[in-house]
């Protein structure tokens, strides 16, 4: 499969990892909208939410929690979208979830933030 999310979540791919466990790993967007975009993707392929198990959604919900928290501490961010595209509007046939904070900070190099959040 020529799926770059399966190889980032494989480890073929290298990303700005801040969150990982045995089902999902959660990322930094490469084009963020903000700092902090960060990506949550299962490490299995599922196309779209509507291929994933209601344990699979409960697990990513739980995981955007806690990414939430950490960019919360580490990056002062006063709120959150969370988004995910369905068809279409889908870059990547892969499902994430987008967690994009708000915050009023000119967007920064992707390593300073990386670097102040895995600090």
């Amino acid at each position: 499969m020529d799926c770059l999310f399966c190889k980032i979540g494989n480890g073929e791919v290298s990303s700005y990892k801040i969150y990982e466990d045995e089902e999902v790993i959660a990322f930094l967007d490469i084009h963020p909208k903000s700092n902090g975009h960060t990506l949550v993707i299962p490490k299995k392929h599922c196309t779209d939410f509507t291929s994933l198990e209601n344990s699979d959604i409960t697990h990513i919900n739980e995981v955007a929690k806690k990414i939430v928290a950490l960019l919360e501490e580490k990056l002062s961010c006063t709120g959150f979208s969370l988004v995910t595209n369905y068809l279409d509007t889908q870059e990547i046939k892969h499902f994430h979830l987008h967690i994009i904070p708000s915050n009023k900070e000119k967007l920064k190099d992707i390593e300073e933030i990386y670097n102040q959040i895995k600090n």
